[in-house]
């Protein structure tokens, strides 16, 4: 294993390629947010004058598919490409290998986006998780890494939900279940990647301030947290409006609370970079609890609620914290947490609350998804800005 992980630092180091394409979080990452701070804007116009998009002119459905299979999947697919490197110590996916892969998942948002053949459209944009599941099962098995495998069957199974969301109608599938299956996937890669990464950087941060409190380890509790959660969301997939759902999501809520505080984040307020990862994760449980009440109580709260928390709120702030932090770190940085890198927090963090919050108050429908849409998008577009500089170039 020496000699591998020699021979791929070696190869590493000889690549002579644009730094853009060097490690795969560098295109990926950039891009993802970007898309994300265009596209909100772009749905909103769609949503206020009746702007049709395409496939079928249905721009409600391209708004919730590209934000999950364009934004989320391209930031799954930069975090995946730099991370399992890491894990088996093999090369990884940079230089024309990484560009095709690039252009693949720009194909599918211009089809998404332009339309035409139903088909042809489907196949282009399936394309991209179908190669980023099959590099992923490619390099874990490769390397013998089995402890990932959990990471590759998640990946596989965001490929599958976006397939099944273009077939749904022709396989007569219920609502949006492709959709929703993919959801759950990514909830469940955000419980599974958040409770290896957060009680890691939190150990190490509070190491280095010698305190003595520490993360609880990993145990059978978490493992109780993270089954009633994928109990809770199969169901959810399957049937969204069952009330046993409703019922095991605010088990799961609460699971999920106790596990975020089992992990003592508060020590961390100095510490943004690491304190966010905290927050976001947050987000997570209160996905839930408004999830199971939308169900349980729909006169109080709706499925859009529930979904735009889980959404702008959990996925929205997580990938961001993630992003920052691989960013800085990859590129040889500081990891210290810029003024604008606080902005960029908060604004994923106001953005996702009013988008939750605002409908609940007396302000018109579109002027408050309006306001929590640009102020959201802008965090994404700030890190473009802020960070897209160093993405570009080489490691210090």
């Amino acid at each position: 294993m020496a000699s591998t992980e020699q021979t791929a630092g070696e190869k590493r180091r000889a690549y002579d390629g644009p730094a853009f394409f060097s490690h795969g979080f560098r295109p990926f990452f950039f891009s993802a947010a970007l898309f994300a701070g265009l596209v909100i804007p772009v749905w909103m116009a769609a949503f206020s004058h009746g702007y049709s998009i395409e496939p079928e002119g249905n721009a409600l459905g391209w708004h919730g598919h590209e934000m999950v299979f364009g934004y989320v999947t391209a930031v799954i697919a930069g975090f995946v490409m730099t991370a399992i490197p890491n894990w088996t110590g093999r090369l990884p996916v940079m230089g024309m290998p990484l560009i095709l892969l690039y252009l693949l998942w720009l194909a599918g948002r211009a089809a998404m986006f332009v339309g035409g053949n139903s088909l042809l459209v489907g196949i282009i944009d399936c394309l991209f998780l179908i190669v980023v599941a099959g590099l992923a099962w490619r390099e874990v098995m490769a390397g013998k890494n089995w402890r990932n495998i959990p990471v590759c069957l998640l990946v596989g199974l965001l490929a599958v939900s976006n397939i099944l969301d273009h077939a749904g109608d022709v396989l007569d599938l219920p609502y949006q279940f492709g959709l929703r299956m993919a959801l759950a996937a990514i909830t469940l890669l955000m419980m599974l990647i958040g409770g290896r990464v957060i009680p890691s950087f939190t150990t190490n941060w509070m190491k280095k301030q010698r305190m003595e409190a520490m993360p609880v380890p990993f145990g059978p509790y978490d493992k109780i947290a993270l089954l009633v959660a994928v109990i809770s969301l199969l169901g959810w997939v399957i049937d969204p409006e069952a009330r046993a759902v409703g019922v095991g999501f605010l088990i799961a809520a609460m699971l999920h609370v106790i596990r975020l505080a089992r992990w003592r984040g508060w020590y961390c307020i100095k510490d943004p970079l690491v304190l966010i990862l905290h927050i976001a994760y947050l987000w997570i449980p209160v996905a839930f609890a408004i999830m199971g009440l939308a169900i349980l109580r729909p006169d109080l709260l709706t499925s859009t609620h529930a979904l735009h928390a889980l959404t702008t709120g959990a996925i929205g702030q997580l990938t961001i914290a993630i992003m920052t932090r691989a960013s800085l770190g990859h590129c040889g940085r500081e990891l210290q947490a810029s003024t604008g890198t606080v902005l960029i927090y908060l604004m994923v963090f106001v953005g996702a609350f009013l988008r939750v919050a605002l409908p609940f108050t007396e302000i018109n429908y579109a002027l408050g998804m309006s306001i929590a849409g640009v102020i959201w998008a802008a965090g994404f577009l700030m890190f473009a800005v802020l960070y897209g500089p160093m993405l570009f170039v080489a490691r210090r």
